[in-house]
């Protein structure tokens, strides 16, 4: 008859090599889960990066290449996905929140009153903004700025360096 002890022993065993498969499965899904949402992010920047290729802004119906025909018949955009040409007057709510929330981030940077440089790299506006600082976010926190150098609301002043425009420091408009 096997001993008490022994029965136990062997239940323990068995609980642990349970224990130890499943800590294999978790990491295979969370490396997986990690995986997927790369994958995700990459497609959202590709996604951005087509809308903006899209759209139809006043710059170039001004320059006279553009039909009204074209205009008329040219896929729609998806709402809050273009960022407006900043110009005198524009108020930062004519962005989306996410955009708008890059916006403060610098802000509070110029806020801040520290002497010197102002103007952060992604990775800080990610952080600033409370995202992981992984590249998916991060990269995604490029093309937000890098838009929006493209429509007059940032500067980059050095490679991956970004601070406001002139005409959004101090009142914030």
């Amino acid at each position: 008859m096997p001993s008490v002890k022994g029965l136990l022993e062997e239940r323990e065993r068995a609980a642990r090599q349970r224990v130890e498969l499943l800590r294999e499965e978790a990491e295979r899904v969370l490396a997986a889960l990690r995986e997927a949402e790369a994958f995700w992010e990459r497609k959202v920047v590709a996604l951005e990066e087509v809308d903006d290729a899209l759209a139809v802004g006043p710059e170039s119906v001004a320059g006279g290449g553009v039909e009204v025909e074209d205009v008329l018949s040219a896929p729609p955009v998806v709402a809050g996905s273009v960022v407006p040409q900043w110009r005198e007057g524009l108020s930062v709510s004519a962005l989306t929140p996410d955009y708008q929330r890059i916006i403060g981030v610098l802000a509070g940077r110029e806020a801040d009153g520290a002497d010197g440089d102002r103007s952060m790299i992604c990775r800080e506006i990610a952080a600033g903004l409370g995202l992981e600082l992984v590249p998916a976010k991060v990269e995604g926190v490029r093309s937000k700025a890098k838009k929006m150098v493209a429509r007059g609301w940032l500067i980059e002043v050095r490679a991956g360096r970004f601070t406001l425009a002139d005409g959004l420091r101090g009142d914030g408009s």
